[in-house]
């Protein structure tokens, strides 16, 4: 490992590989030590199943600076060193938005925001070991050794941030942190007795098109998240969440990536075929890959299910946590304005006589749509690479997010129904037009007929391309699972 200045140091000997001086802090020690063991229990039972003693080619992060941060080697997951990594800190770095704007930032829980900063912490560390859940089966159907092991990378990295969450719960919030971190592995996703938080993450992932889907739209509602709490004047979360943006980046490739290899294979496909008609469904599929209105349906579905992660379009709870300076705005630090928003207004979709439509709303109250809006920006750009796709290849067929109103669990339009254009419609014409907008139980029986495993070095399932570039520049032929026989 390539020596590192005294702010990027880790010490990754130590049992719990971190650069915030655990060896000092005997208390914070002695309390993760003893989480680690039940941590290990709930890897063995909730982590990749059936591939604990494979040797996986995986990134781990040695250090917290912009270069040679991570290291790739071959482990065994359950022996990979999840650590306690913050971002390097700022010197003299002040808060930048809300009521104590211009202040510095703080070291310690300021207690009259204990209680919400614990609650954003938990949230946050619970969708970490939820998705990890979610995704514990895939790994039997991998349609090459490539993308088990971005699958496995996608896992350990969501458990080391569930570790960064849990570092800051042990480390401040004493007595209350410690239960918190033990909830967050007595909880599990889809569980009907004891789910976890958030609806997105109670969803199961049946297959690799759920899972390229998860990690573009909903690992990209983590970035917006962690965007956010990374202006937070909680230094330690702030510091915390910006390393976490390193790990996350990969996530969001896995799946815009993954995506675009499904769409090219099936218009190679039908160009091979001779086949210029997307929606003659019977056809496409009849050559083994997804056909594009199915990716649709499935696009429609993540992307719904995304929106509702960023909770109602106006909250008190978000507008209390800006004015605290506990969360930001997104990249609320290139934002031009006064960072207070007394007086401001943000356009907001409202339902006013039976249609969505935009009203100005007090800026403090309508951060959650900003932030959804800017979501929207973000996932909209990978759809334009998604057509450009399906234009080259000469197919007349247009990739497109729903409407924010569509099928909707959450918010202004959680009690009425629309077309992914946002016309409002009745309960009766979305059931009837449900299987046109969201994946059916045909079209999960067909995906699913497809998820064969392919586990020879350099060979990929005939549904998917190959990348155009291996992992840490590795030739397409690597082995980069070695699985126990």
């Amino acid at each position: 490992m390539q020596s590192q200045t005294a702010s990027d140091a880790v010490d990754y000997a130590a049992s719990i590989p971190n650069n915030v001086n655990l060896a000092a802090d005997r208390r914070v020690l002695k309390a993760l030590d003893r989480w680690h063991s039940t941590y290990l229990d709930w890897w063995r039972q909730m982590g990749p199943a059936g591939f604990q003693d494979a040797l996986v080619y995986l990134r781990t992060a040695v250090g917290v600076g912009k270069d040679n941060w991570a290291k790739f080697d071959y482990v065994k997951m359950p022996e990979y060193r999840w650590g306690i990594l913050l971002a390097p800190a700022v010197a003299e770095r002040k808060i930048g938005f809300g009521d104590h704007k211009g202040e510095a930032v703080w070291r310690e829980v300021p207690g009259e925001y204990r209680g919400m900063l614990r609650r954003l912490v938990v949230i946050q560390g619970d969708t970490e070991p939820a998705s990890v859940e979610q995704q514990r089966y895939l790994g039997k159907t991998a349609p090459s050794l490539y993308d088990l092991r971005n699958l496995f990378q996608v896992n350990v990295e969501e458990a080391r941030h569930l570790w960064a969450m849990v570092y800051l719960l042990q480390k401040y919030f004493g007595a209350d942190g410690r239960e918190e971190s033990n909830e967050l592995l007595s909880r599990r996703a889809g569980n009907r007795d004891k789910p976890r938080m958030l609806g997105a993450f109670n969803q199961e992932t049946p297959d690799w098109l759920s899972f390229f889907m998860f990690t573009y739209f909903t690992d990209r509602d983590g970035k917006m998240q962690l965007e956010s709490l990374a202006q937070s004047g909680f230094d330690p979360l702030s510091r915390t969440c910006r390393f976490m943006l390193t790990e996350e980046a990969h996530h969001m490739f896995v799946g815009e990536s993954g995506i675009c290899r499904v769409i090219e294979r099936t218009c190679r496909a039908m160009v091979d075929a001779g086949i210029d008609d997307p929606h003659d469904i019977g056809a496409v599929r009849k050559l083994g890959v997804i056909d594009l209105p199915t990716l649709q349906k499935k696009a429609n579905l993540h992307y719904s299910l995304s929106l509702d992660l960023f909770g109602a379009e106006l909250s008190t709870n978000a507008a209390n946590a800006f004015s605290a300076g506990i969360k930001g705005r997104y990249r609320e630090d290139k934002i031009d304005d006064d960072h207070r928003l007394t007086g401001d207004t943000y356009p907001t979709l409202r339902l006013r006589a039976g249609r969505a439509v935009l009203v100005d709303e007090p800026a403090l109250n309508a951060l959650n749509m900003r932030l959804r809006d800017d979501y929207t920006v973000e996932a909209g750009r990978g759809l334009r690479r998604w057509n450009n796709i399906v234009e080259k290849c000469g197919i007349r067929f247009i990739f497109a997010l729903p409407h924010a109103a569509f099928h909707r669990a959450i918010g202004e339009f959680a009690e009425v129904h629309t077309t992914p254009a946002g016309d409002l419609i009745s309960e009766a014409q979305f059931n009837a037009g449900r299987g046109q907008w969201l994946p059916s139980a045909q079209d999960g029986e067909f995906i699913a007929s497809l998820m064969k495993p392919q586990i020879e070095p350099g060979r990929y399932a005939g549904w998917i391309m190959p990348p155009k570039t291996g992992i840490n520049r590795m030739p397409g032929e690597f082995e980069y699972v070695k699985i126990a026989s």
